[in-house]
């Protein structure tokens, strides 16, 4: 009896030889006429020249280069790109490319995609080393403006502006910052020696203005230091190289004082200036011993007249709380009561027209002028007053030393006026929190008020205060 056997071939084989019979050199013309059976969602052609290398067509006719073997037992397949992007020639070449790889037991799609972060990191190497100064000096404004003060900020702006603008005061336009040379300049090419250049030159004509310049500039160095993205563009001791040293403009130090026999001259130029309010914030300056900017940013929300105190915002610890001295408080209401008086209706018709209304000014020492709301500039007033009283050169610093200096004449405590004018303690025993009450603070600094206000021949009698008297 003869049996009969029938012969199944293995799944594996047919596909494989279904492969081998579908396998053809790539041609411009066979790629052009490759479709796929309406039936099916793609079809792929292999090529025979090529290992691995095969073209999908999809039934919507797209048709792109890919690459398929085997890796680590898995079919692993690549998207090499459209027909229309890659010539036949360039996906064989990328198909051997990957082929060496898998052979050697590598995903090219793992090399491809360290290839890819290896690039986007030299790339941003590349990026970093363009950095401009002006660009990261923009950065470094923006990221600590609301930390600084209001003068520590103007400073950074001043000094590095570019100039060409109309004068806000005065004919003309504004001068370049000694900054403002470096703006262009990259990070990586601020060295030593092109620090040292740029003091020289700058220090030539502004010596002032260029040691403060660097000062500032020092503090960015410093900062970008501490940030990944500058980390290592300007060179660590760029700033401190014994050249740039020695071509740091040498500032002189200011000695500018009130002397006793000078107070009645001061006083009575002062009091007779036009403006109540710049009249008042100098006198005011002067018996506080305070910086500019912190009388200057002062509030109505500042001052407790019933407990006679001021708050003022100090750069060292943030705020300060001193006494609201006798002769102090009288000028500060006096500003109150012209700053709550409404305007004539000449005055308010026009505010109406504007579109404005009146309402009292937040500011202790206002401006209906400023962009600000409040005093910008009493410098020029006060140069004005100094030189009608025929005193010699006196700044606004010069009446906080003065403040200081006067103090001596009353014997008070270096603790006690240290304290009022907001100085970092500076003997060991003020470094343990030697902290004085405000009574006390209040005692002294009434004696140093009418001492000065005695001397400058002002005629002064204190009203009485609920809850508290004056110390003679």
């Amino acid at each position: 009896m003869l049996i009969q056997f029938a012969y199944t071939m293995p799944t594996y084989k047919a596909k494989a030889m279904k492969k081998v019979e579908s396998k053809e050199n790539f041609t411009a013309d066979r790629i052009a006429k490759f479709k796929c059976e309406p039936d099916k969602q793609q079809k792929i052609f292999w090529d025979a020249k090529t290992p691995g290398l095969g073209l999908r067509v999809t039934v919507a006719g797209a048709k792109s280069y890919i690459f398929e073997s085997r890796l680590h037992g898995k079919t692993l397949r690549i998207t090499i790109g459209d027909v229309r992007t890659y010539s036949i020639g360039k996906a064989q070449e990328i198909a051997s490319d990957y082929k060496a790889l898998t052979n050697k037991g590598i995903d090219p799609r793992h090399q491809k995609a360290q290839q890819k972060a290896a690039n986007e990191v030299k790339n941003a190497e590349l990026a970093r080393q363009t950095v401009t100064f002006g660009e990261a000096w923009a950065a470094y404004i923006e990221a600590n403006k609301s930390s600084w003060g209001e003068r520590h900020m103007d400073d950074h702006v001043r000094l590095s502006a570019a100039g060409g603008e109309k004068k806000k005061r005065g004919d003309g336009e504004t001068v370049a910052g000694p900054l403002a040379s470096l703006l262009s300049v990259r990070l990586a090419d601020l060295t030593s020696e092109n620090l040292a250049a740029w003091l020289t030159e700058e220090s030539k004509f502004r010596p002032t203005s260029t040691a403060l310049s660097y000062r500032l500039l020092r503090a960015f160095i410093r900062w970008t230091e501490g940030k990944a993205e500058y980390r290592g563009l300007i060179g660590v001791d760029a700033y401190k190289a014994q050249e740039v040293r020695k071509a740091i403009p040498k500032g002189q130090t200011k000695d500018d004082c009130l002397q006793r026999e000078q107070l009645a001259s001061w006083f009575d130029a002062v009091r007779k200036l036009n403006n109540p309010v710049i009249s008042s914030y100098l006198q005011a300056l002067l018996l506080t011993g305070a910086r500019r900017e912190e009388l200057l940013g002062l509030r109505w929300e500042d001052i407790d007249f019933k407990w006679q105190s001021l708050t003022i915002r100090d750069k060292v610890e943030g705020q300060r709380v001193i006494p609201l001295t006798p002769y102090v408080a009288s000028l500060l209401l006096d500003l109150k009561r012209r700053n709550a008086t409404s305007p004539t209706v000449r005055q308010l018709r026009k505010m109406t027209q504007r579109g404005e209304e009146f309402k009292p000014s937040p500011w202790v020492f206002y401006s209906r002028t400023s962009e600000k709301g409040r005093l910008a500039e009493p410098r020029t007033a006060h140069n004005r007053a100094v030189a009608l009283a025929g005193l010699p050169h006196l700044t606004l610093h010069g009446l906080r030393r003065s403040f200081g200096t006067l103090c001596e004449w009353v014997e008070v405590p270096t603790g006690i006026s240290a304290q009022i004018m907001g100085h970092k303690p500076s003997a060991i025993a003020e470094k343990h929190y030697r902290r004085r009450p405000l009574d006390l603070l209040r005692m002294w600094h009434i004696k140093i008020e009418a001492w000065i206000l005695e001397q400058a021949g002002v005629d002064f009698v204190p009203p009485v205060q609920l809850g508290l008297r004056v110390v003679s």
